[in-house]
């Protein structure tokens, strides 16, 4: 668990960097602003889903645990259609064309 925190983490960094790179006012950073909202949504629901289960006996499942699992799993399904938006068609962070060129030469 704790290696998925830590990993977590560093996306989170450098998300926070990639962010901050894209032009203010373009659509690529308000879609940027609403794929790390997202993700920040999705951190508390799952935080509160387990303080939610951690106290519960195994063997009776939680309604509203299973809910807040459902809606986590819908809103980071969002967030990451966004970041693929983000990535392929807006170019966050992808090499340039000259870049991409040679890294398919056969030199």
């Amino acid at each position: 668990m704790f290696t998925a925190v830590r990993s977590g983490h560093l996306a989170a960094v450098l998300g926070l960097v990639d962010l901050l790179g894209i032009p203010r006012g373009t659509k690529a950073f308000r879609t940027g602003i609403t794929h790390m909202s997202l993700n920040l949504t999705v951190v508390i629901l799952f935080a509160i889903n387990f303080a939610v289960r951690a106290g519960q006996d195994y063997e009776k499942a939680s309604v509203f645990g299973f809910v807040l699992s459902l809606i986590g799993l819908a809103l980071l399904g969002a967030s990451g259609w966004l970041g693929g938006k983000l990535a392929y068609r807006y170019g966050v962070r992808v090499a340039d064309e000259q870049t991409q060129r040679e890294g398919f030469t056969g030199r």
